[in-house]
Formats: C-alpha cells, structure tokens, sequence
C-alpha cells in the first residue's frame, strides 16, 4: 500500500461557537491508500480533545505508526495496532476510512451496501452556533431557507448563562413558528446540573426533541440526577467517544453520538453501533469541521442510525471535495464503490 498526506486549509462560510470557543476554519490532514489499482481517501479533521492538535501532529502520529505496521490490508488489524499504539483517534480515522474506501472499491461496492446498512431515510440536522437573537434572526434564513433542511441543531450552553440560551432559544422558535421545524439542543458540556435541569423542562415545552451533552464530560455522576424523570431523552457526546464507554452510562442516557474523530474512524463506528443496540439505546452521528470526504464515510454508517448531524461540509467556503450531497435534506451517499467522497476536479 502506497499512502500519502497532504493538508488543506479548510474555511467556513459562518465561524461556529460552541461553549468551548469558536472557530472559523482549520487545516485538516488528507489520507491517500493506493494499492496500485484502486485509492482510498480519508480526512482528520484534528482537536485536542481528539488527540492531535495540528494537522501536522496527525500526520505524525500516524507516519510513526506506519513504520511499524507490517499489514495495512486489514482496516479491523490496523485499527486495533493503531489504537494499541496510542495513534489520535482523529488521525486514525482518516487512515481507516480510506482504508475501507479501497476495500469498498476491491469489492466494486458502495461502502453502506459493504456494511450492511440501508441508504439514510432520515434528515440531516443543519447546525446554530451561540450567537445574540440578533444574529440568530439574520442566519436562520441563511442557513434554512431554500436548502431543503428543516431539522435544526442548537448549541446551547452560552458563557453569558441559561437566560441567554432562552432569548436566542425564542428567536429560532419565532422562526418556526413561520417556517416547520424540528429543534434538537447541543449544550456542549456548557452547564452544571441544576442549569441543565432547569433548561430541559423549559425546552420540553417548547418543541426540543432532545437535549445533547448537557454536561462537562468529566460530571458524568450528575447524569443520573437529569435521567430520572427526565422531561427530555439525553444523548451523550464528548462522555462516549469509544464502545467501551457505553456501558458506563448506560442506565443514565437514552442514546450516544458518535463521531469519527472521536472514535477513529468507521472500525469505531461500526463498534459503538452494536453496543449500544445491545444496551438498547439510540443512535446518531455528529461531524466536526470536515469535508465531502470525511462526511460521505459517515454517511455510510447514517442508515443504522436514529439521527443525524452530517452537516460541516454545507458551511465550507468552498468545500474542496464532493461525494456527500444533501437530498431532500437527507446527507445521502453515493451509488459507486467506496464511501464516494473525494476530491472535486481541478479545472
């Protein structure tokens, strides 16, 4: 196998704030696996909390991994090493889904039939960082108007406190009461627990779906304070980057999301899957600041799943690869082999 790296800037269209700060672009390392017949392309979209920094320090860890990984046939064997080696999780999945992109494509198949998996029948969620009621008002027409998508996430949990999150709150309901709607939450972490509690019975009477990581991962023990009596369903994010993690808070949350970066990749999708349909728990997948690339090996997965967030490629300015496109609102993949994401031809 011949693999190579390159790394691209990549600039968004509206920064994204979140709790932990916000971002308006980064550079993401991209992964060729060519085995003299076919190539496969993966995507590290790269963070602290996922292990590298700096597209540079994935491309690191994962050149070091190389060169004393004897077999890179295996996607499941070079998953295991790689995670044995301590390789960053965001690293290692642009390396392992561009390995199950040549796998797909050795086998002529798109990657979700390869898998096993349906096409996606369910929306894609298009996402609201924090901002004023202001700004709110200026990009939901932006973000919503014409695309298709009626499904929206909202990140919640401002520095300014709950009062905030309720006036920018209002003003995505003011929108939806022109315009249909379906409202989930995404706190990123941003609230102690009697903020969280308070906010999940204000959502639940006014048409949230579900509350995202409403705390700190670290305060998970508060979790079992929201689960009980929960006026909403609570999915954990940043507190279930890996299958083994499930266990753990199973008795407190009623679903996980996943994300490649978190758990290296399809392998650890395809993991965290299982368990938690063997815990009895729903599903979803989320994205960071990725490509066609990386968002079309997630939508592979995006059948088996109760909800979707695949949506980062939408808010890129441009996006450098095709491969993922929305559907009637639905982030479908493609009917050739592998997860069909690559990049756009040069002109």
């Amino acid at each position: 196998m011949q693999i190579d790296f390159k790394i691209i800037h990549l600039k968004k269209k509206f920064p994204l704030r979140i709790s932990r700060g916000v971002r308006d672009g980064q550079y993401n390392l991209f992964v060729s696996v060519a085995d003299g017949e076919h190539i496969g392309w993966g995507e590290t979209s790269p963070g602290i909390s996922e292990g590298a920094e700096t597209a540079e320090e994935a491309q690191k860890h994962l050149e070091d991994f190389l060169k004393t990984c004897p077999d890179t046939t295996s996607p499941i064997a070079v998953y295991d090493a790689a995670l044995e080696s301590k390789v960053a999780p965001c690293a290692l999945a642009a390396l392992d889904m561009a390995l199950w992109d040549v796998l797909a494509k050795k086998a002529k198949l798109p990657m979700y039939q390869l898998l096993g998996f349906k096409k996606p029948a369910k929306p894609t969620s298009i996402t609201l960082g924090i901002m004023s009621p202001e700004e709110a008002r200026q990009r939901l027409p932006l973000l919503l108007d014409k695309t298709g998508i009626s499904t929206l996430k909202v990140k919640l949990g401002s520095n300014e406190g709950i009062e905030a999150d309720k006036a920018m709150y209002a003003e995505v309901l003011e929108y939806g009461n022109k315009h249909p709607l379906s409202i989930r939450v995404d706190a990123n972490g941003g609230w102690d627990v009697d903020d969280a509690k308070k906010m999940m019975k204000w959502l639940a009477d006014r048409q949230c779906q579900y509350v995202e990581q409403p705390l700190e991962e670290g305060q998970e023990d508060g979790l079992s304070y929201l689960f009980k009596n929960r006026p909403l369903p609570i999915y954990v994010d940043e507190s279930c980057r890996f299958a083994p993690d499930i266990p753990k808070w199973a008795q407190m949350v009623d679903g996980v999301n996943m994300k490649l970066m978190k758990c290296g990749g399809i392998t650890g999708a395809l993991r965290i899957i299982s368990t938690a349909n063997a815990f009895g728990l729903k599903t979803m997948i989320g994205c960071m600041g990725e490509s066609s690339i990386s968002i079309a090996a997630g939508a592979a997965v995006s059948g088996a799943l109760d909800h979707i967030d695949l949506d980062s490629h939408l808010n890129l300015n441009p996006d450098p690869c095709e491969g993922a496109p929305l559907v009637g609102g639905i982030t479908m993949p493609l009917d050739r082999p592998g997860h069909g994401g690559r990049f756009k031809p040069t002109t």
